[in-house]
């Protein structure tokens, strides 16, 4: 059997081990669908009203969309640095597997509830509104997108676990930089209303312009009032959205990797 195989064997067991994990936890499920649905209801029908309304509703899905993929790459972050704690990747070392199989079977599953998240965000959004305004392809086009950002983010949450000394200190620091960048972000209002430092940022930020690729490719609002953004990423935000994942992936994954051999090797 060759290298490959071997890894994605490997791996596949892994994943299927770790959706195993969740089966016996569903708090876990429970914990990555129910924060992005509160934030759904708070945004559509606390502050909706204040922001656009119906059209804002449609504006947001994409948003929520690429902020609940994101946080669920804490899920990678916490469960490696558990299985590194309780010793369970010292037991995986000793075994005949692909080295590469314990990090691209976490990827993997947290790929999968990405995937379950999605649809369950997806009924959610259409209850209180948002609708595909564009062709199938172009849908199917966005969904791609949203997994290939969700899979590339989990790769940083790998590396984070890697490095973190306890479980408790990846709890803290699988989301503490999270909120920073996906708020600074037009994933709940729109860039152009920001201060210039934080609108620059915001416009080259990979959250926003994969959640107006999103609403692009849905045929949802890129604004709620005034003209659509005219910046360079705006202007290519399917171009754009897909390359920032590879380059994330390009960077993170040598970096998840090498960290954990050394963590494999002591």
């Amino acid at each position: 059997m060759s290298a490959l195989a071997t890894s994605i064997r490997d791996s596949s067991v892994v994943a299927w081990r770790n959706l195993m994990n969740i089966k016996r936890n569903p708090d876990w499920l429970l914990s990555s669908t129910a924060q992005p649905i509160m934030f759904v209801l708070l945004f559509a029908y606390v502050f909706g009203g204040s922001l656009g309304g119906e059209a804002y509703r449609e504006f947001l899905i994409g948003g929520i969309f690429v902020q609940t993929v994101a946080f669920n790459s804490a899920f990678t972050v916490i469960g490696l640095a558990n299985d590194l704690n309780k010793g369970i990747v010292d037991r995986f070392r000793s075994l005949p597997m692909s080295r590469i199989a314990v990090l691209l079977g976490r990827t993997t599953s947290d790929l999968v509830i990405s995937v379950l998240t999605v649809v369950i965000m997806s009924a959610c959004g259409l209850l209180v509104g948002w609708r595909i305004r564009g062709s199938l392809l172009e849908a199917l086009l966005a969904f791609f997108i949203l997994l290939l950002f969700s899979f590339a983010m989990s790769w940083v949450g790998a590396f984070i676990g890697l490095i973190s000394r306890s479980v408790e200190v990846a709890q803290s620091a699988g989301l503490l930089w999270l909120f920073p960048v996906t708020f600074v972000s037009s994933a709940f209002v729109p860039a152009e209303a920001m201060p210039a430092p934080l609108r620059a940022f915001a416009e080259w930020n990979p959250i926003t312009v994969t959640a107006d690729a999103l609403r692009q490719l849905y045929g949802n609002p890129l604004r709620v009032t005034g003209p659509p953004p005219d910046s360079w990423p705006a202007q290519h935000a399917v171009l754009y959205s897909i390359g920032s994942a590879l380059v994330i992936l390009a960077i993170f994954m040598p970096l998840a990797v090498a960290r954990y051999r050394r963590v494999a090797s002591r």
